[in-house]
C-alpha cells in the first residue's frame, strides 16, 4: 500500500492533509477532534493582536443543487487571547506529537514577529505560517495582502522572521495579485522555506435585491471578503503551477484552494504541492471528510504504482506548455453514440449558438438525434461538455499523430498569420452561415 508521510520543508505529518488557517482551526478542542479523525496536520487560527468580529460574517454562492459552491467571508484573524491560544496548542502536541502543528501569524512590527514567533516555538509549534493573504480587514491595517502585494515588504518582514525562527517558515501568498511568482520569489529572497497559496480573493459574493445590501449583511451594510470553496480551485490550480515551474521559486509548495475531496487534492499533488490544506469543505461537511479523502488517494496511488508522495508531486508539470507551444496539428472531431442519446438537443443548440455550427438535425420529429457536420467541427470539445449522458458524445482524434507544428514553429519559419485578411489564418477557409440564414430558422 502506499505510503501516505508527507513531508513540506521538513515538517512530517502521517498524510498530506492539513487544515488551513481558519474557523475549523480556532482551538485546540478542533485540531485534537481533527487529529482524532485523522487530519495530518494543521494550522492554527492566524494569530495575533486579537480582533472583534462582525455578526454575520459568511456569504454563499449557490450554483443549482449544488449548495456553497462558493463560499465568501469578512471574518479576521483570532479573536482569543495569545496566551489561551499557547496553552492549547502545547496541549495538542502532547496528545498529538507525530502530527503537525502550524502556527499562522500577523503582526506588524519587528519587534512584534520576534515576540510572537519566539512565543509558538516555545508553545511547540512544528512550523509557523506567514499570513500575507488575508484580503479584507487586516489589509486595510498594513497587514494581509498589503503585505502579499509587495513582495519587497514581503521579503523583510521574512527576513526578520527568519532571524529568530527555528523552525520551518511557510509564506502564505495572495492571489489577489497579477502574477504570483512575484511574492513567491520574494519568499526565497526572504530566506522562507516554503510557500503556501492560495488565500481567498477578494470579492463580493451576491447582492439582495429586495434590500440593495450585499452579503454577508451587518446591519444593513457590507464589505469585500475573501472567495474560497470549489470555485476557486482552477484559479489555485494555475497559480500554483506557476509557482511550481518557475526556476526562481526552489522551495517546497503547500497547496490551498477549493479542495473537497482526494481527486483535488491529487490534482494540487501532481501540479507540484507536496501536501494541500482544507476549509470550506471542512464547513460544510465536517472533520470526517478526511476518512474518503485518505483512502481515495491511497487507491490512487496504488492505481498508478505510486509508492511515495514524492513519486506524483510535480508529475503533471512537464504536460503544461506556454498556449504558443501546443500542437496545431492535432485534430479532434465530435462523435455521437446514437444509442445513448437521448435526443435533448442541448449539444446542437450549445454549438449552433455558442460555438460553430458543426451540429445539424433531421428535421423530424420522429428522429431527435443530433449529426455532427464534421467538415465544419473545430474540436473544441463544447458538446460533450454541456451532454448530460456519459460518454455520449466523445471526440474522436482524426490527425495521422505523425506531425507537431506549434506556433513557435509557424512564427519561426514566417508562415504565422501577420496581416487582417491573411490566407494562412485558420478561420480564413472555416465556413460559416451567411448573417441572414440566421432568419430563415
Amino acid at each position: 500500500m502506499a505510503n501516505l508521510q508527507a513531508n513540506l520543508a521538513g515538517i512530517k505529518s502521517p498524510n498530506p492533509f492539513w487544515l488551513a488557517s481558519a474557523p475549523p482551526t480556532n482551538s485546540g478542542y478542533q485540531i485534537m477532534k481533527a487529529f482524532d479523525a485523522g487530519w495530518g496536520g494543521a494550522v492554527w487560527k492566524t494569530l495575533g493582536v486579537p480582533i472583534i468580529n462582525t455578526s454575520s460574517r459568511y456569504g454563499a454562492l449557490h450554483y443549482r443543487d449544488s449548495r456553497m459552491m462558493g463560499f465568501n467571508n469578512i471574518e479576521l484573524i483570532t479573536d482569543r487571547p495569545l496566551s489561551h491560544n499557547l496553552k492549547e496548542i502545547e496541549e495538542v502536541k502532547k496528545y498529538f506529537p507525530d502530527h503537525a502543528v502550524i502556527a499562522s501569524l500577523m503582526v506588524q512590527s519587528r519587534e512584534e514577529w520576534h515576540q510572537i514567533v519566539k512565543d509558538v516555538q516555545n508553545a511547540g509549534a512544528d512550523g509557523i505560517e506567514l499570513n500575507f493573504g488575508c484580503p479584507h480587514g487586516m489589509c486595510e491595517r498594513g497587514m494581509g495582502s498589503a503585505v502579499g502585494q509587495e513582495p519587497e515588504v514581503l521579503k523583510t518582514i521574512t527576513e526578520w522572521v527568519m532571524e529568530v525562527a527555528n523552525v520551518p517558515v511557510i509564506v502564505k501568498l495572495t492571489p489577489n495579485i497579477s502574477d504570483i511568482t512575484e511574492p513567491a520569489i520574494g519568499a526565497v529572497q526572504g530566506g522562507a522555506d516554503a510557500i503556501s497559496l492560495i488565500n481567498t480573493i477578494q470579492s463580493v459574493i451576491g447582492v439582495d435585491l429586495d434590500t440593495f445590501v450585499p452579503y454577508p449583511q451587518v446591519d444593513g451594510k457590507s464589505t469585500n471578503g475573501g472567495y474560497c470553496g470549489p470555485a476557486v480551485k482552477p484559479i489555485a490550480l494555475n497559480m500554483l503551477k506557476n509557482c511550481a515551474q518557475h526556476p526562481d521559486v526552489t522551495i517546497p509548495i503547500s497547496g490551498i484552494g477549493g479542495i473537497e475531496s482526494w481527486r483535488d487534492a491529487a490534482e494540487h499533488l501532481l501540479l507540484g504541492a507536496s501536501n494541500v490544506q482544507v476549509c470550506t469543505a471542512v464547513m460544510h461537511y465536517g472533520f470526517g471528510i478526511v476518512r474518503e479523502m485518505i483512502s481515495g488517494l491511497e487507491n490512487y496511488m496504488d492505481e498508478k504504482g505510486f509508492e511515495t508522495l514524492d513519486d506524483m508531486v510535480g508529475k503533471s508539470l512537464q504536460n503544461v506548455l506556454k498556449w504558443e507551444n501546443l500542437n496545431l496539428k492535432y485534430k479532434v472531431v465530435a462523435d455521437i453514440d446514437t444509442d445513448k442519446c437521448i435526443g435533448c438537443q442541448l449539444c446542437y443548440i450549445a454549438c449552433e449558438d455558442g460555438a460553430h455550427q458543426a451540429i445539424g438535425l433531421s428535421g423530424t420529429e420522429e428522429n431527435r438525434v443530433p449529426h455532427i457536420i464534421e467538415e465544419n467541427c473545430v474540436g473544441c470539445n463544447l458538446c460533450s461538455l454541456v451532454c448530460p449522458v456519459e460518454e455520449c458524445i466523445t471526440m474522436v482524434r482524426k490527425d495521422d499523430g505523425k506531425q507537431d507544428v506549434s506556433w513557435t514553429d509557424l512564427a519561426a519559419k514566417d508562415m504565422a498569420p501577420t496581416e487582417f485578411e491573411d490566407e494562412k489564418a485558420g478561420g480564413r477557409h472555416h465556413w460559416v452561415p451567411a448573417p441572414a440564414d440566421a432568419l430563415k430558422k
